[in-house]
């Protein structure tokens, strides 16, 4: 067994695991933590089936009371309608504050159920166990929750974290090409962010599969049961980061801000698309931007922004910026959550590996490397 991964914060620390066949730990480890309560088990369309039936099954055959619900996925699930939804849920079948919320899917699941254990009741625990790359990489890891607005994404939520992250790898096989696809954007934002070993063992992968991304889940394909060891062993190193810079600062004051590489201009552009595409998609075309920017502002070479470009196209992501309105990007920008003083806060690579927070990035430059 690998050894867990554990956040240490002022606040509280947990175990993070990443590990093949996890859920089937899933009981014992609820009752490690003394979390005896009703569990109330919410997912998505996705993974019902495949993985929220067993587990809730395994729950009640070891004792305990589960509560299941299932919500359809994507982005649209992220409303204030859709948490209504679940706190009359839990409230009408008479939830109490020693219950804890299952997060079971992707990272919307994550979010919006974290953020209903984070409002009910003033706050009851919350298990992540996060079936996407995306998620295990990124999302499941670090306490943020919550749900979009018509004004912005990811604009209402809360600081809540979990008291337990489960991540278990053999989820993966049955992710669809593109879910694939996705989450290696934030495998590699955190190569670039702090781990430039990663990054660079990213490239040694991608060299000797010939840097071919024809595949139907780009270079990798979850079903290869001769790269499963290597992908759990990346997986796990990518969330390292996330757990050392979430350990480092809870509550993004500070060195968290760093998570958010790419995530600027993403989200604007995952905005217009009205969620067409995917986040990690969105992150990849952002990544891309925000290295341009750090190129025109002297910042980093252009050799960092090629190499980048090819491993993103390598894992099967594009870097090309969709055909949409300067302004409307540009105004999109201004209600990021990292806008400090009405100037955002810009996250930009100097070098693989290494990142600085900068707000004076001038419009103009802005501009040029979204037009470039």
């Amino acid at each position: 067994m690998t050894a867990d991964l554990t956040v240490t914060t002022t606040s509280t620390s947990y175990p993070v695991v990443v590990q093949a066949g996890a859920l089937a730990s899933l009981p014992t480890r609820l009752e490690a933590l003394g979390l005896r309560g009703a569990l109330w088990l919410v997912c998505d369309g996705a993974v019902e089936t495949l993985y929220a039936a067993p587990v809730a099954e395994r729950l009640r055959g070891a004792g305990f009371v589960v509560h299941t619900y299932s919500v359809p996925p994507g982005d649209a699930s992220k409303s204030s309608a859709r948490l209504s939804d679940l706190h009359t849920w839990m409230i009408a079948d008479g939830v109490e504050r020693r219950d804890a919320v299952l997060a079971l899917g992707g990272g919307v699941v994550g979010d919006l159920a974290g953020f209903a254990a984070a409002t009910i009741l003033r706050g009851i625990a919350v298990v992540q166990m996060p079936t996407t790359l995306l998620s295990m990489v990124d999302a499941a890891v670090g306490g943020k929750t919550g749900i979009n607005h018509a004004l912005g994404k990811n604009l209402i939520g809360a600081f809540h974290q979990p008291r337990l992250v489960l991540a278990d790898t053999d989820t993966l096989s049955s992710l669809p090409p593109h879910a694939l696809r996705e989450g290696w954007a934030e495998v590699i934002k955190h190569g670039v962010i702090r781990d430039a070993g990663l990054f660079v063992e990213l490239e040694r992968i991608a060299e000797a599969r010939g840097w071919d991304n024809a595949r139907p889940g780009g270079l990798w394909d979850a079903a290869d049961a001769a790269l499963t060891a290597t992908l759990s062993g990346l997986i796990r190193r990518a969330v390292a980061v996330k757990v050392e810079v979430v350990s480092i600062d809870e509550f993004e004051r500070g060195e968290r801000i760093t998570l958010n590489y790419g995530h600027t201009i993403g989200h604007a552009v995952e905005q217009l698309s009205h969620y067409g595409l995917l986040h990690g998609e969105a992150v990849a075309v952002g990544m891309h931007a925000e290295a341009r920017i750090a190129q025109l502002m002297g910042m980093c070479d252009g050799d960092l922004v090629e190499r980048q470009a090819a491993l993103i196209h390598a894992y099967g992501l594009r870097t090309a910026l969709p055909a949409y309105d300067v302004d409307a990007i540009l105004a999109l920008t201004m209600r990021d959550k990292k806008v400090q003083a009405k100037k955002i806060r810009w996250v930009l690579p100097a070098a693989i590996g290494t990142v600085q927070v900068r707000d004076d990035v001038p419009e103009e430059l802005l501009r040029r490397a979204l037009q470039a």
